[in-house]
């Protein structure tokens, strides 16, 4: 199974340090779209041979080590690290990995992939986002790791209306969806929660992790991103 990328706008953040832990597939993937979007790249493996995936062409760094353990990540700059993704084999190394990048280093945007979908809500309560790999794919993974900008799903033939994903401040969270709304002039179509699309209603809440899918207009869609980028009122 291929992993494809879209072109995500990344003018948001520029010239960041990202660590990924793992380079199968997945990580290899998201190696060679953060290159070509001109940040600054380290992968870690235990398995030396997994850097060929990344090709003559990658400009970025590997380190050989665990990705958990504290020197491999010191060794991979995760000091001044933007963002951490774990994206090994393991669901286990995933998880503490990611939260030995949060908890003891502070990375402030960190993703770990869980295999097993049922997990995934535990370790959510963790605060660590996960990704349930049978559902998401890299694209996903880049919107945690690099959040900000609007990402078009659908635009309506006639070019008026676009179906978005729009990052939501983080101080929304625990805050009813019909508030969110009402406040920065949008209408949420669905909010994908772990993986799973999902249909607000009237007793809906945004939660840490979810992703905002709204309606807007073609015309108005950096309001819009202006607006959610926002706390609410009187917060």
């Amino acid at each position: 199974m291929s992993h494809c990328v879209r072109n995500l706008p990344t003018a948001t953040v520029t010239s960041v340090h990202i660590v990924i832990m793992g380079c199968g597939r997945v990580g290899s993937t998201l190696a060679h779209q953060l290159d070509e979007w001109d940040h600054t790249v380290v992968v870690v493996d235990q398995d030396p041979d997994s850097f060929r995936r990344l090709g003559s062409a990658f400009g970025g760094t590997t380190v050989t080590g665990v990705g958990f353990d504290r020197d491999t990540l010191l060794e991979a700059g995760v000091k001044d690290a933007h963002a951490f993704a774990a994206v090994s084999s393991g669901d286990n190394s995933n998880i503490v990995a990611a939260r030995v990048a949060r908890e003891t280093f502070g990375v402030e945007n960190v993703v770990a992939r869980i295999y097993d979908p049922r997990r995934a809500e535990i370790y959510q309560r963790l605060g660590i986002p996960t990704v349930a790999t049978v559902r998401w794919t890299a694209d996903q993974m880049l919107r945690l790791l690099l959040p900000g900008g609007v990402q078009e799903d659908y635009r309506d033939p006639s070019g008026n209306v676009v179906l978005a994903q729009i990052h939501v401040n983080p101080a929304w969270i625990g805050q009813p969806y019909q508030r969110l709304e009402s406040e920065c002039g949008v209408r949420v179509a669905f909010m994908t929660r772990l993986g799973e699309g999902l249909l607000p209603t009237s007793r809906s809440v945004y939660q840490e992790g979810d992703l905002l899918h709204v309606m807007v207009a073609a015309d108005d869609a950096q309001r819009a991103e202006a607006a959610l980028a926002k706390a609410p009122e009187g917060q």
